[in-house]
């Protein structure tokens, strides 16, 4: 059987408006803003960085179009997982036939992705860099 080795695990944070959540995690709080991504005229997504910990924040509105509106329930309260493992396809043969909501795909930010929802109903993305 294979084996997986994660390299990071990283919580993306639903919320209304990235902007907002900004405001705190880098006013408040100080983290570093180090990659955002537009959405429309708004943010739609952002890394924050301190003290070597890593937080991702995710618009509701960003979400649902890269996954569709029928992939569970998202609000500001939601949150999922962004696993960065070594070889994507071990993950894959790890899950089988485990319904896959999110098919692979590569992202323009140089990641090989998927995504299920765990039994407890969390989104969870496993992620391999490109080449």
């Amino acid at each position: 059987m294979a084996s997986i080795n994660v390299r990071r695990v990283t919580p993306v944070l639903a919320v209304e408006s990235v902007e907002a959540s900004l405001a705190f995690w880098e006013g408040r709080l100080g983290f570093e803003k180090t990659v955002t991504v537009p959405h429309g005229e708004a943010v739609g997504f952002a890394i924050l960085v301190k003290d070597g910990v890593e937080v991702m924040l995710q618009s509701v509105a960003s979400i649902l179009e890269d996954l569709g509106a029928n992939t569970g329930e998202v609000n500001g309260r939601s949150a999922a997982l962004f696993i960065e493992v070594a070889d994507l396809g071990a993950v894959e043969e790890l899950l089988g036939d485990y319904p896959v909501e999110m098919p692979r795909r590569t992202t323009f930010y140089g990641m090989h992705e998927i995504g299920v929802r765990e039994p407890g109903g969390h989104f969870v993305v496993f992620a391999q860099p490109s080449a």
